[in-house]
C-alpha cells in the first residue's frame, strides 16, 4: 500500500467513527509528514511510496488500529 492510499483509508476511518483526523505535511522534514487520527500520531513518509511491512504495522500500532480497521 502506498502512503497516499494509507492516508485515505485512515481519513475515511476516522470519518466512520466519528473522529478527528488531520494531515500535516509541513510538520516533517523532506518527504515526512504528521497524521493525527484522534489523540493519536504517527509520521507518514512519502505519500508516493509503497510502504514497507513493517512501517505500515508499527504506524497502526502508533494509532491504536489493527490491519482488519482498514480493510
Amino acid at each position: 500500500m502506498k502512503g497516499s492510499e494509507f492516508l485515505k483509508r485512515i481519513q475515511k476511518l476516522a470519518k466512520e467513527k466519528a473522529l478527528a483526523c488531520s494531515w500535516h505535511p509541513d510538520k516533517g522534514k523532506g518527504s515526512h509528514g504528521v497524521l493525527k487520527f484522534g489523540d493519536k500520531r504517527t509520521t507518514v513518509r512519502n505519500l508516493k511510496d509503497e510502504l514497507k511491512t513493517g512501517t505500515y504495522h508499527g504506524m497502526l500500532k502508533q494509532l491504536g488500529l489493527t490491519d482488519k480497521d482498514l480493510t
